[in-house]
């Protein structure tokens, strides 16, 4: 009997130790997470923080195996690091229950040819609210796979999220997709994202007003609804909390009892039950190849209305529908492609939500807007829509900024979340910013506001500068980016009354003056901030320095300021000392 209790105890050591070797094998293939640093969420890929430095595929590009292999070298080429590329269901299903995986495993190993990962779209029951890449068998069959219907009983171009139907073909789709995605590469993780459907949302009716969907809205508001009203209602988005406050906080009723009859409570009840889709799709992707899982929002922006822009997205309003309906989705991403670029993004790096921006419009400007969301925003990545159209020519303005941003990744990655960190953007109406770091007032500009460059005043359309001012230590610092200036000054200096008179690019009056002043002459007190040094330099893979260059004297207005040229990306080492 002894031999017996011994010989089981050696096979379960023999068990153990085969499960241990197993164990770091699992993790390893785990590629990429999501990772909290101070109050910023950042991806991790390899074991290492990433900054996503994207494009997206236009919608038809990936549909073509040739064309494919012709984009992929010229997206390494523009400096990017991850290509958004579409998935479709119906090239992926032509044939109910056939499967064709060729367009993704050609993204797959084009990726990996050109050092890129990839992010995945899943263009599957909806597409900018269309079910536009179902199917043709999936849309013919509208008997099983039913319509959203407007108020007046119109069928729309749009499935049902309340047919069970609808939600098992789309899921078997996807989930033999992920299960694909899983066999051929969890050990390479070239895959880092997966996007579940594309921009969501109504169309035409704020809700869908089919029979099961009157049916759903006009029940009780669910209890894990209420719930989460409830638990957070001290951090509720304020529209949210507004809606839900103008009824008197009710815990229980219908959606109309509950926030009111208008077509805002249509779109929160859409938003919950869309959530509640989509939190299903992501259990099915968790359970096969656990990657980090978003979905992105088209915008509802120009006065636009729920329908007339996709109602009940994941909009930054509803992101409490959201994240109560779909907890599994790690980020809701905005679209953007309006002006005002810092009030949307603000809207959108949120406590609950860290910001990524899956789609933008392809412009000149996205890389300085780059360099201000990595670091005003603790931001994972930026992507350009329809990148391949972009031009991979050195001197682009995206590929250097993407160049000079990949150099920059240990640093930015490392100060996170730390509260060290600013994002500076400027264009011809916002050209001026004031920090308040420490006992400093930094002025911070648009550089085109030294009057130097014949662009700055000829009537040309100012680029947009930006960059990042991070700060190391007192009285050091890091300033990177495109177009800017930066004045120092202690607060006690600033707070003298005494204006200087406007200096030219040789630091002289730019003009005499005989003009008699009566204005009494304010005393000075205090110590006075001077630049020591400023050092161009290079950032080593570990985030150390490699010295370049001195800049002083002309480059430093005789160490007035730190700038750096529009169209000139540069990463520059300050030092500044008090002098009395």
């Amino acid at each position: 009997m002894k031999f017996e209790k011994e010989y089981i105890t050696m096979k379960n050591i023999i068990a153990l130790f085969l499960l241990a070797l197993l164990i770091p094998h699992t993790s390893f293939a785990q590629s990429s997470h999501l990772v909290r640093q101070g109050t910023a969420t950042q991806l991790h890929v390899n074991g290492k923080p990433f900054l996503i430095l994207g494009g997206e595929l236009g919608n038809s590009s990936a549909s073509c195996a040739e064309d494919i292999e012709r984009i992929f070298p010229q997206l390494e080429r523009m400096g990017l690091n991850t290509v958004l590329v579409p998935a479709y269901w119906d090239l992926t299903e032509p044939i109910e229950g056939q499967f064709d995986f060729t367009l993704t495993d050609k993204v797959i190993n084009q990726a990996r040819k050109n050092h890129l990962k990839v992010i995945f779209l899943w263009f599957g029951a909806w597409k900018n609210s269309m079910s536009c890449y179902a199917p043709l068998w999936f849309k013919e069959n509208y008997k099983k796979y039913p319509r959203s219907y407007t108020e007046n009983g119109k069928p729309l171009e749009i499935a049902s999220a309340f047919s069970e139907e609808v939600f098992q073909a789309d899921n078997r789709a996807f989930s033999q997709w992920m299960k694909h995605i899983a066999s051929i590469d969890k050990e390479a993780g070239t895959v880092i994202m997966i996007q579940i459907e594309n921009e969501i949302g109504m169309l035409e009716s704020a809700r869908d007003h089919s029979v099961a969907a009157n049916k759903a809205f006009y029940s009780p508001v669910p209890e894990t609804f209420i719930s989460y009203l409830q638990k957070n209602k001290k951090r509720l988005h304020p529209q949210m909390l507004k809606k839900w406050e103008s009824q008197g906080y009710k815990t229980s009723g219908t959606w109309q009892e509950i926030f009111g009859a208008d077509i805002y409570t249509d779109e929160i009840f859409m938003a919950y039950h869309y959530a509640q889709y989509v939190e299903r799709m992501a259990q099915t992707a968790r359970s096969i190849y656990n990657v980090p899982l978003y979905v992105n929002a088209a915008m509802n922006s120009r006065g636009r209305k729920p329908g007339e822009y996709p109602s009940a997205g994941p909009l930054a309003h509803l992101i409490d529908a959201w994240h109560c309906g779909a907890p599994s989705i790690d980020i809701l991403a905005p679209d953007l492609y309006d002006n005002g670029f810092t009030d949307w993004v603000a809207q959108y790096h949120l406590h609950n939500n860290p910001l990524f921006i899956p789609e933008i419009k392809l412009t000149d400007n996205d890389g300085v807007r780059a360099f201000y969301i990595f670091a005003e925003h603790d931001a994972i990545g930026i992507s350009p829509f329809s990148i391949e159209d972009g031009s991979d020519a050195p001197d682009n303005m995206l590929v250097a900024g993407y160049k000079h941003l990949n150099e920059l990744m240990p640093l930015i990655t490392q100060h996170q979340g730390k509260g060290v960190m600013k994002g500076l953007l400027f264009d011809q109406q916002n050209k001026e910013r004031i920090l308040d770091m420490d006992d400093l007032i930094l002025t911070c500009r648009h550089n085109f506001t030294l009057p130097w460059d014949p662009r700055a005043t000829d009537g040309s359309t100012w680029p947009e500068g930006g960059g990042i001012i991070l700060r190391l230590a007192k009285n050091e610092y890091i300033i990177a980016g495109n177009g800017i200036v930066v004045e120092f000054a202690k607060k006690s200096e600033k707070a003298i009354s005494n204006t200087p008179k406007a200096l030219g690019e040789d630091g002289f009056a730019q003009a005499g003056s005989n003009e008699k002043t009566t204005t009494k002459i304010q005393q000075w007190t205090g110590s006075r901030c001077g630049i020591g040094s400023v050092d161009e330099v290079k950032i080593n893979e570990d985030g150390t320095f490699k010295y370049i260059r001195r800049l002083n004297g002309d480059q430093d207005h005789q160490g007035r300021h730190v700038r750096i040229s529009v169209g000139d990306y540069k990463t520059l080492h300050v030092k500044l000392y008090e002098y009395k």
